[in-house]
Parts: C-alpha cells; sequence; structure tokens
C-alpha cells in the first residue's frame, strides 16, 4: 500500500527572501537560516530535515516501546544536526539523538537493558533514517533512568 504526501510551496525572489510551504498538518514560513547568510525567517531545509528524523525516531521509539509493554512515565528526545560548509558546498554531516527514558520506579534491570537496546534499535527502524543513510551520520545517545532517579 502506498501513502502519497503533498506539498505545495511558493517562493518570491531571490536568495535572500523567503516563502512558504502547506504540507497538511505542516504550514510554515521558509528562508535560508541567518548562520547561513539568509534572513533567518520562519524554518528551513536544515531544521526540517532535523524535525523529520527526531519526530520519526521518536514516534518509532514509542511504538517498539509499547509492544515490548514497556511503558515509560516520560519520553522525551533532543537531537542536534551538524551542517558543514566548505568552500561555500553545505553538506547535512550528522545527526545526533539522545532520548531520555523515565521508567517507573519498579522497573526491571531487563526493562531497562531492554529499553536501552531499543533506543538503538529504533534509529534503524525509522523510515528517515533509512532513507537518509550512508549519507548522514546517525548517532544515539539514550539516557535511561527511573522516576524518582538523580538525573542530574
Amino acid at each position: 500500500m502506498k501513502h502519497p504526501f503533498h506539498l505545495k510551496a511558493v517562493w518570491n525572489g531571490g536568495r535572500n527572501s523567503e516563502g512558504t510551504i502547506d504540507a497538511g498538518g505542516l504550514k510554515t514560513v521558509i528562508s535560508i537560516p541567518q548562520e547561513m547568510g539568509g534572513p533567518g525567517t520562519g524554518t528551513n531545509p536544515d531544521e526540517m530535515l532535523l524535525g523529520a528524523a527526531s519526530t520519526c525516531y521518536l514516534i518509532t521509539l514509542a511504538a517498539m516501546l509499547e509492544r515490548s509493554g514497556i511503558s515509560p512515565d516520560e519520553l522525551t528526545l533532543e537531537s542536534e544536526a551538524t551542517v558543514d560548509v566548505t568552500d561555500n558546498v553545505f553538506t547535512y554531516e550528522r545527526i545526533v539523538h539522545r532520548p531520555r527514558i523515565v521508567l517507573p520506579l519498579d522497573a526491571s534491570e531487563s526493562d531497562q537493558s531492554k529499553a536501552e537496546r531499543l533506543a538503538h534499535k529504533a534509529e534503524a527502524s525509522c523510515m528517515i533514517s533509512r532513507a537518509v543513510a550512508g549519507n548522514v551520520a546517525l548517532e544515539t545517545r539514550p539516557v535511561i533512568v527511573t522516576t524518582g532517579a538523580d538525573t542530574v
């Protein structure tokens, strides 16, 4: 079964202009980031690729935990992308995901180990990760804690 997704984009002007995208649930202004010499309004392709990779990873991890019978008290994610600009060539180099899985206080060591394994496995199972594999380095650095644990 195929699932089509559609996006409409408008861009009026040159490099330092801005545009809009409409992809159903995603409607926003787009431009080149300030760090790359653009106006920095709205979002940009670098943030959108990071957003796609991060949300796909997080949803995949949540589904895998659920199927394994693990119900975290909290599941959060911080992700970071690195884009290299050398000789005016832009290369999306790396995405690092840092999921934080907070398990109930009575979680077994087995559940903690399983949660960590799934945190790594979710990266390989995510559709967006598979789409960029070989072009962008992907790394996962999970933190597994139990409710009430000191997590400074």
